[in-house]
């Protein structure tokens, strides 16, 4: 594997930035409380493995048969990075709007809802395709690399999301009288995806 300590970096960034997948797991924790943002959490994991496989069956194939678009990959990817950490700058994050209209529902419906939107959702397969294969080598074991790297990703973001779960779970008032803090953070995380955007061009 390849810049593995960037991707260690890049990917805590990501997972830590307040996307889709954490917006909706903090609605969740704060209407539901901690048990409905731990079963949303699962079900966001279980989702993310089906893009998972998708990304080691899809990059392996094209490594496979040519050298010229598995670069371009690359640089299409590094390109995505940098477009991810401009979206984080220029974002103006709410988690009032997601918390919108939901209802409770029983813990095999929360799993279940957060596994059909992440698998469903084009954005994040177009993500594991465009993000992986910057740290691999190309030339031995592609499917173990992005496997490995793939599973980590998305071992490492449920945790960060039961985590969130867990803290929002017990600080909701705080939560809804500032929401300036996921702000700072996104901004934050917004520089450092570019910067390594354009170190894996360069």
């Amino acid at each position: 594997m390849q810049n593995l300590y960037l991707f260690f970096i890049a990917s805590l960034m990501l997972n830590l930035t307040p996307g889709n997948d954490m917006l909706y797991v903090i609605s969740r924790s704060i209407s539901q409380g901690f048990k409905g943002g731990l079963f949303s959490a699962l079900g966001i994991f279980i989702g993310c493995l089906v893009h998972v496989f998708a990304a080691v069956l899809g990059i392996s194939f094209i490594i496979a048969k040519s050298a010229f678009l598995f670069q371009a990959i690359k640089f299409a990817g590094a390109a995505y990075l940098i477009y991810l950490g401009i979206n984080a700058l220029i974002a103006k994050p709410s988690t009032n709007d997601a918390q919108k209209d939901l209802q409770k529902v029983n813990p095999y419906q929360l799993l279940k809802q957060g596994a059909i939107t992440n698998a469903l959702n084009p954005k994040v397969a177009i993500f594991f395709l465009s993000f992986l294969p910057q740290f691999i080598n190309p030339t031995t074991h592609t499917a173990i690399q992005l496997f490995t790297l793939g599973i980590w990703f998305d071992v490492q973001g449920t945790l960060i999301l039961i985590c969130i779960a867990f803290l929002i779970g017990r600080t909701r008032n705080f939560i809804q009288q500032n929401p300036k803090f996921w702000a700072i953070q996104e901004k934050i995380t917004g520089v450092i995806l570019i910067g390594l955007g354009v170190k894996l061009v360069v």
